[in-house]
């Protein structure tokens, strides 16, 4: 239960519902125990009439038996009722919790670091904002429902047992503390198997949504066998655990009918002895098996309440060490407000990645001042793209600074700093949705106007007037509908729509043919014009005059001028750009 104390700010939060719930509980279990009373009376009525040969009063018998019929069907109907309005609390309060949990979760995730969702499965992420959360429902409604109308109901009979006869109702609760060391041992099991399930369902999960993200190289490569075994293998743990833990929970409901069985015997046994003695009247005997009847449901869901209780106790541990995992940028207390202009200082820089312990950069230096167009020139992971992911400060540096405008960016508010920078990753994501939302996406306040000259700029009007539905066109997950070189323009429209006075191009254009390529240079020259611009690429962009070319090898810069003293210097840069344009020329 320790591990459920995180949700007792959710109970607080909605407080009302849960008294007003617990008073509903308590007014239906009122009605409820109402019923073997009268039952009691009307029985012990009848017998004393039938035992005194009373025939004149037969007539009487009737209606005193019609009137307590009705009182019946009137106490079944407020204990019906109110049990209404149980549920439209406490089973509303359990909704609600669900809303705001599944909106803290999805809250925090947003909040976390990139680094976090690189060590995480997105798979077991989704299953701990859905199945996990799921299962806390569980507790924080029917079980909370469940357990409340045991107690009072157990109690109010209770009460009324001991009125009756207190020996009696000892011999009745007799099996109780039985019971008690049965569920507190089975509880302990369960938690430990609902543990493992809730590991491997998140196993699942993560395995099929890599398979459904993953379908078209899994085709490619021919390999649907492969991994549908390897998902039957996953998928077959998993069904053995859920087994085992079902005929677990499945030994609760025999175990409580067994108790209630016994306490039905001890009824009819020592309450029949009473009865020959004349401590108790059969109707007594009559009333003790009904409240053993009421008893029968609330005392056999025990078991189910435990199980819901282990299980939602295993998922919000699960939730809680997501929740308690903070997130390494953030922004600090007393934050700058940046206007980004555009100069940009990398000073003494080092970085390794945490999950991978790839050193991308050492002792990096470099300087650009506002409205220069910058080319990042290296291999693959040399280290190029590492440095927009600092600039837009996705990650922290080890050593060193980076500064935007003079200022540390660690003194920035964070969405304010990315705001106001626009970058383009090298892996052009899209979401599912229209064309039009995804080139708007990022800045809710752009026009038509404006969406259809980033569009424009991107070289992408054609192809888009070539759609079915044109901009409101649905690309699907990930843009499945586009081509790469499509993917890429739409990621740069996006881009450019942000109108920011840092531009950051990250193989942007490596998807495209050339003379794609060249059109879109010729758009963004005009574009760029004052803007800062850093391009990162693996080719040389020869339409555009760079203000300086970096070349970057083992996170290092090993080069750095303009193209004519690069090419005087005779040098890396110089190898690779008679490469490039001698394989142009070759395929011309």
């Amino acid at each position: 239960m320790n591990k459920l104390a995180s949700i007792n700010k959710y109970f607080i939060k909605y407080k009302w519902h849960l008294l007003s719930g617990i008073f509903f509980v308590a007014v239906s279990c009122f009605f409820t125990v109402r019923r073997p009373f009268i039952i009691r009376n009307i029985i012990d009525h009848v017998q004393r009439t039938i035992s005194q040969h009373n025939v004149t009063d037969m007539h009487s018998l009737m209606h005193e038996v019609f009137i307590a019929g009705m009182e019946l069907l009137g106490l079944a109907l407020l204990s019906g009722l109110f049990m209404f309005f149980m549920r439209q609390t406490l089973i509303v309060m359990s909704r609600l919790i669900e809303y705001d949990q599944k909106t803290e979760i999805y809250t925090h995730y947003q909040q976390l670091h990139t680094g976090f969702f690189k060590s995480h499965y997105t798979g077991d992420l989704m299953n701990r904002i859905s199945e996990d959360v799921s299962r806390v429902r569980m507790y924080t409604g029917p079980s909370v429902m469940y357990a409340t109308n045991m107690v009072v109901l157990t109690i109010m009979c209770l009460w009324n047992m001991i009125r009756v006869n207190p020996m009696l109702t000892f011999y009745v609760f007799i099996p109780l503390p039985i019971m008690a060391i049965t569920i507190y041992y089975v509880n302990r099991v369960i938690y430990k198997k609902s543990s493992k399930i809730q590991a491997q369902l998140s196993s699942l999960t993560t395995t099929a949504q890599e398979t459904y993200s993953g379908i078209r190289v899994i085709k490619s490569f021919v390999q649907e066998k492969n991994m549908l075994r390897f998902f039957q293998t996953n998928s077959e743990e998993y069904r053995k655990s859920s087994i085992n833990l079902s005929v677990t929970e499945a030994f609760y409901f025999p175990s409580m009918n067994l108790f209630i069985g016994l306490s039905m015997l001890s009824t009819v046994l020592i309450g029949g002895y009473y009865v020959i003695i004349g401590q108790i009247s059969i109707g007594n005997i009559v009333e003790f098996v009904l409240y053993i009847n009421l008893l029968m449901f609330p005392i056999s869901s025990i078991g189910m309440v435990a199980s819901m209780v282990q299980r939602a106790s295993a998922s919000q541990q699960r939730i809680d060490e997501f929740l308690s995992t903070t997130s390494e940028i953030v922004t600090p207390a007393g934050a700058v407000q940046p206007n980004i202009k555009g100069n940009i200082d990398i000073e003494n820089v080092t970085f390794t990645y945490p999950h991978t312990g790839i050193k991308a950069l050492k002792d990096f230096t470099l300087h650009v001042k506002a409205g220069q167009k910058v080319a990042l020139i290296g291999k693959t992971g040399s280290g190029k793209s590492t440095i927009a992911h600092l600039l837009l400060r996705m990650y922290d540096p080890q050593q060193g600074n980076v500064l935007l405008d003079r200022t540390n960016i660690r003194t920035m508010q964070l969405q304010e700093l990315r705001r106001q920078v626009a970058y383009t990753p090298q892996e052009a994501y899209l979401f599912s949705d229209t064309v039009y939302n995804n080139i708007k996406f990022g800045r809710n306040d752009a026009t038509d106007t404006e969406v259809k000259e980033a569009a424009r700029l991107a070289d992408m009007e054609k192809d888009i007037a070539m759609l079915a539905n044109g901009y409101e066109t649905m690309i699907g997950e990930r843009g499945v509908m586009l081509s790469g070189g499509q993917k890429q323009r739409l990621v740069l429209a996006r881009a450019l729509l942000k109108k920011s006075n840092v531009l950051i191009l990250d193989e942007t254009l490596s998807a495209v043919d050339t003379q794609t390529e060249q059109t879109i240079l010729g758009n963004l020259l005009e574009h760029t014009r004052n803007k800062t611009t850093l391009v990162i690429t693996h080719r040389i962009f020869t339409s555009w005059t760079f203000d300086s070319i970096v070349v970057i090898d083992d996170g290092r810069i090993v080069e750095q001028g303009t193209h004519v003293e690069l090419m005087a210097l005779n040098g890396r840069y110089a190898k690779l750009y008679r490469h490039q344009t001698e394989s142009a020329t070759e395929a011309v």
